[in-house]
C-alpha cells in the first residue's frame, strides 16, 4: 500500500484510495440500464403493447436485479482484494473495504466546495453504497455464555452470539452523525450568499476575493469557488443560523475525531513500525523538545508547543511523527520488567528509576501529541496511523475507522466553509 490520497479539506492521507473504481455516476448507471432494457425489448418476440403494460411488480423486480448486480460487482472487487488478476496478490478484506469507503467519499464529496444540498443522484449513491458496505457489520459478532431451555425442562449451557461491542456502540453513533451532516447540507437550499468561479470579474467577486486573500488557508485552495455576499453583508438571522450550523458541525467533527482516535488506539502497532523506531527517544524527538518534556518544573504542553515554533501543517506532521515515535520508545522501555540478573538492590533501584522516568516521558509525550492535534485539527495522519490502517486485518475496525474519518473530513469542510462566509461578512461590515 504505497499510494496515498488526501481527502480535501481535512488533509488526512489514506493508503490505496485510488485502487477501486467508483467513478461511475448514478446517471451513467441509469443510462446503461435503460440501454440494456431497450436492447432486451428489441430482441424479444413479445408485442410492444404488452411491454408497456407490464405490472409495477415486474418493474420492481427489474430494479432489484440491477441493485443485486451492483452489489455483486462491489463485493466481488472486495473479495479479490483489489487484485483483478485473481493471483492472490491483493490486500486483505479489511484494507479493501476501508479503501472502498474512502473512494466512495471521494466520488460523492470530492468536489464539495460549496454550501449547497447534494444532488439527488449523489445522495442516493452515498446511501445505497454505504448500506452495502456497512451490512458486513451485521455478521460480526462475539460469543457469550448463555442458557438454553429445552421442551423437556432441561437446560443446556451454550454459547450465544451478539453484536460486537465496539460496533454496537460506535456504528449507530456514526450513522446518526452522517444523517446530521446531510441534514445540514440540505438546509442550504435558499441562502443569502452565492458562489462564483475564480475567473469571475464582477464587483462582488472582486470584493470577496480581496477578503479571501487575507485568509492564508484559502491561498492553498485557489481552485475553490469564491463565496459572495450582498453589499450590506448577511442579515442578523442568516448569520445566527450560520453560526448555529457551524457549532453543530464542529461538535460532529469532534465526535467523529474522538471515535476515530479511539479506534486507531485499539489497532495493533505493526511490527514494521516497531522496526523503524529510533534507539533512543531523546535523539528521536530532538534536544529542545526533550528538555521541555523532562523539565522538573510544572509541565505545560501548550507552552512547549509555542516554543517549538511550528508554523505550517507540514512541520506539524513531522513533529507529530517524532513525538509519537519517541513516545513508543519510552513506553516500551517502561513496560520492561526487572531482569533476573539484576540481583543487587542498587541495580534494581537504578533500573526502576529509569522505568519511572520513561513512563513520565511517555505520558508527557502523549499529552503533547494530543495538544498538537487539537491545535491543528486538519492535520493529516501520522506515519503510525497510516501503517495501522495499512496492516490492519480487523474488518470491523476498518469500517469504523474509515467511516469516522470521512465524516470527520466532511464536518471539517463544513466548518471551514462557514468560517469563510462569517469572515467575509465581518470584513464587509467593518468597512
Amino acid at each position: 500500500m504505497e499510494e496515498s490520497s488526501e481527502v480535501d479539506g481535512a488533509g488526512s492521507s489514506t493508503p490505496g484510495c485510488s485502487s477501486i473504481d467508483y467513478s461511475r455516476t448514478i446517471s451513467e448507471l441509469s443510462s446503461f440500464s435503460e440501454q440494456s432494457s431497450s436492447d432486451e425489448h428489441t430482441s424479444t418476440p413479445w408485442p410492444a403493447g404488452k411491454l408497456l403494460l407490464r405490472s409495477p411488480h415486474l418493474l420492481n423486480k427489474l430494479g432489484m436485479k440491477q441493485n443485486v448486480d451492483m452489489m455483486r460487482e462491489r463485493f466481488s472487487k472486495l473479495l479479490l482484494g483489489e487484485d483483478m488478476s485473481g493471483g492472490g496478490k491483493g490486500v486483505c478484506s479489511a484494507v479493501a473495504i476501508s479503501n472502498a469507503i474512502t473512494n466512495l467519499y471521494a466520488t460523492v464529496f470530492g468536489q464539495f466546495w460549496r454550501l449547497e444540498p447534494l444532488s439527488p443522484e449523489k445522495k442516493a449513491m452515498w446511501r445505497r453504497e454505504m448500506d452495502c458496505l456497512l451490512c458486513v457489520c451485521d455478521y460480526i459478532v462475539e460469543f457469550y455464555p448463555s442458557v438454553q431451555n429445552l421442551q423437556d425442562g432441561t437446560t443446556l449451557e451454550v454459547m450465544g452470539t451478539r453484536p460486537r461491542s465496539d460496533l454496537y456502540i460506535n456504528l449507530p453513533a456514526l450513522e446518526k452523525l452522517d444523517a446530521m451532516l446531510i441534514e445540514i447540507l440540505e438546509s442550504f437550499e435558499k441562502t443569502e450568499f452565492w458562489y462564483v468561479d475564480d475567473g469571475d470579474r464582477s464587483p462582488s467577486a472582486n470584493i470577496s476575493r480581496s477578503f479571501q486573500r487575507a485568509v492564508k488557508k484559502n491561498e492553498e485552495k485557489w481552485w475553490r469557488p469564491i463565496p459572495c455576499l450582498p453589499a450590506y453583508g448577511l442579515t442578523a438571522n442568516c448569520r445566527k443560523d450560520l453560526q448555529q450550523k457551524r457549532d453543530c458541525a464542529n461538535q460532529i467533527h469532534k465526535a467523529a475525531m474522538a471515535i476515530n482516535g479511539g479506534i486507531l488506539a485499539e489497532m495493533e502497532v505493526p511490527d514494521s513500525y516497531i522496526a523503524t523506531l529510533p534507539k533512543s527517544g531523546r535523539t528521536g524527538i530532538g534536544e529542545a523538545t526533550y528538555r521541555g518534556l523532562s523539565s522538573v518544573e510544572q509541565f505545560s504542553s501548550d507552552h512547549l508547543l509555542d516554543s517549538l515554533g511550528i508554523s505550517t501543517d507540514h512541520e506539524a506532521v513531522e513533529a507529530a511523527d517524532r513525538i509519537e515515535a519517541s513516545m513508543y520508545v519510552w513506553r516500551r522501555k517502561s513496560n520492561l520488567s526487572c531482569s533476573a540478573s539484576k540481583s543487587s538492590w542498587d541495580m534494581v533501584k537504578e533500573f526502576m528509576q529509569d522505568v519511572d522516568k520513561s513512563s513520565m516521558l511517555a505520558s508527557r509525550a502523549q499529552t503533547l501529541l494530543f495538544s498538537l492535534k487539537q491545535r491543528y485539527p486538519g492535520l493529516s495522519q501520522t506515519t503510525l496511523d497510516s501503517m495501522k490502517i495499512q496492516y490492519n486485518v480487523d474488518v470491523g475496525q476498518a469500517i469504523l475507522e474509515s467511516y469516522s474519518r470521512v465524516l470527520e473530513s466532511l464536518a471539517f469542510n463544513l466548518v471551514s466553509y462557514i468560517d469563510d462566509l462569517l469572515y467575509i461578512d465581518e470584513s464587509i461590515k467593518k468597512r
